[in-house]
């Protein structure tokens, strides 16, 4: 497993990192987002949606689950399990998802954790001031080794 560490000091510099991940990603990718309540999981997954090509206001999938956003140059898959901590066996379709044909964002995938594929990637965004984030990445998988993570660093 690789891990990189690099900080954003500002909204726009997370969205920016969003974009620049969104070249490195393919189609079946899926990558799981860790942090705190409003510290940028939502706008680091709209600077992505950006970088696909994505048009369409990408918002927080909170009370719907899953939103779906295919107008880029592959779809995106954006999935917030938070409201699933109470019932984490529901069968959702997560399998079609993380085996389709897009990129998926998972955001608190502690409360499906069973269900995440063992290749995957984990962002964790922590805050360490009102405008500054340090952002982890850990690759769980050999097909993110040669693709240029550590170049984002």
């Amino acid at each position: 497993m690789l891990e990189y560490q690099l900080t954003t000091d500002s909204y726009e510099a997370t969205e920016q990192l969003g974009s620049k991940i969104a070249d490195l990603l393919k189609a079946g990718d899926v990558v799981v987002l860790n942090g705190d309540l409003g510290v940028g999981k939502t706008t680091l997954t709209r600077g992505l949606a950006r970088g696909l090509g994505i048009k369409r206001n990408v918002k927080s999938p909170t009370f719907t689950l899953i939103r779906e956003y295919k107008d880029g140059r592959v779809p995106l898959y954006h999935m917030d399990a938070y409201r699933l901590e109470s019932s984490p066996d529901e069968d959702l379709g997560f399998d079609e998802y993380f085996n389709g044909d897009g990129i998926t964002i998972v955001e608190w995938p502690q409360f499906i954790k069973d269900e995440i594929p063992a290749d995957h990637i984990s962002i964790n965004i922590k805050r360490l001031s009102d405008t500054k984030r340090e952002v982890t990445f850990k690759l769980h998988g050999d097909s993110f080794n040669e693709r240029g993570f550590g170049e984002l660093v």
